[in-house]
């Protein structure tokens, strides 16, 4: 009988080691990523039948890579996995294309149960913060507007968070300084922040970064 294929992405390494111990026995596991690029290119490569991916990671963040992966046609189940017990994010997770979130940290009692559970078709939260589904449903449709960054101004959000200057960011993106202020502008503007911090805050929140 054939094994589900799962593809892991989390850049702590202790941890997901600690996860492929855990889940070598039942599945097979096709791949180990540290990045968001990362998964996409291996999600592409290996086709895994189920993901697991952390949300804050560097270089593009779970949430981004899960959207790039839908647009891209592909159809793996994504489970993710996190310390984030906010109810936003967990709306935001399912919104990109998740079928499950799980809290690292219960993830030994949990993730094996969430597996199963993509894999016949259901949705599975994490029952620590079950409870907070509905209500971060009901709350999605106020928050759209905020989470809705265009893949230029999430580079320059990324960069920032990196601790790049505006210049910098302009070299790294191939525009000008001018227009990476302005993206930055137009994200504290549609966020409701004021200064460069409250951004950094904000993205933290949502699990826009690894720090």
């Amino acid at each position: 009988m054939t094994r589900p294929r799962l593809l892991l992405a989390d850049d702590h390494t202790m941890f997901s080691q600690g996860l492929q111990r855990l889940l070598m026995d039942e599945f097979d596991l096709v791949g180990s990523v540290e990045d968001g690029q990362a998964l996409v290119e291996s999600a592409g490569q290996l086709k895994p039948d189920v993901i697991i991916v952390d949300i804050s990671m560097p270089i593009m963040n779970g949430l981004d890579a899960v959207r790039q992966l839908r647009n891209q046609g592909s159809t793996a189940k994504i489970i993710f996995l996190t310390m984030h017990a906010d109810d936003r994010l967990l709306a935001e997770a399912f919104k990109s294309g998740g079928s499950g979130y799980v809290l690292k940290q219960s993830a030994g009692e949990d993730l094996m149960t969430a597996i199963r559970q993509v894999l016949a078709g259901q949705k599975y939260v994490t029952p620590l913060i079950a409870g907070k589904w509905a209500e971060a449903v009901s709350k999605q449709a106020q928050e759209t507007q905020k989470l809705t960054l265009t893949p230029r101004q999430r580079e320059v959000l990324q960069l920032v968070i990196e601790g790049y200057t505006m210049k910098e960011i302009a070299t790294r993106l191939g525009i000008s300084t001018r227009t990476a202020e302005t993206h930055k502008y137009e994200m504290m503007q549609g966020l409701g922040v004021g200064t460069t911090a409250e951004l950094i805050q904000y993205a933290v929140k949502l699990g826009l970064t690894s720090t």
